[in-house]
């Protein structure tokens, strides 16, 4: 199936300036209907600390269930990389992303782990979930140890 609305997939795009400016593209899930776990995980996402500007790193990784529409995974590369000269605190940075997504995707159900890198010491990790889990869905642990020179 061609998806002809699509604009960044099979051509070249180039990044956004703002997560504001980026562009969410999403297609019809092949199964609606079928409750099933899709997972992104972004283990380089980097964003900047609005107070000091230097750079603040995390692994994110991302969990939803499907409503009728996917994410596609080009356009939500670009929209993470978007976040690079962005300058937030990592709770809103994580907080923004699940929104987002729950906003343009209408999933059944998402959660966010957001495992922030420390700085001053203290790693930031952030948590957030529409709500309960769908009864009988197999949502895997995120695999992110706690921080021990996460890696």
């Amino acid at each position: 199936m061609e998806e002809t609305h699509l604009t960044q997939l099979g051509r070249e795009a180039r990044g956004f300036d703002s997560p504001e400016a980026a562009v969410l593209e999403r297609v019809p899930n092949p199964h609606p209907g079928t409750a099933y776990l899709v997972r992104f995980t972004a283990p380089e996402f980097t964003s900047l600390c609005p107070v000091t500007g230097q750079p603040d790193f995390a692994h994110l990784v991302i969990d939803y269930v499907p409503g009728d529409w996917l994410v596609e995974s080009k356009s939500l590369k670009l929209y993470l990389a978007s976040f690079r000269n962005h300058g937030a605190f990592h709770e809103d940075c994580t907080i923004a992303i699940a929104r987002r997504l729950v906003d343009e995707l209408s999933p059944l159900w998402l959660r966010i782990g957001g495992y922030w890198y420390p700085r001053g010491g203290i790693p930031i990790d952030v948590f957030w979930q529409t709500g309960a889990i769908p009864e009988g869905l197999w949502a895997p642990d995120q695999g992110v140890a706690p921080y021990r020179g996460r890696g």
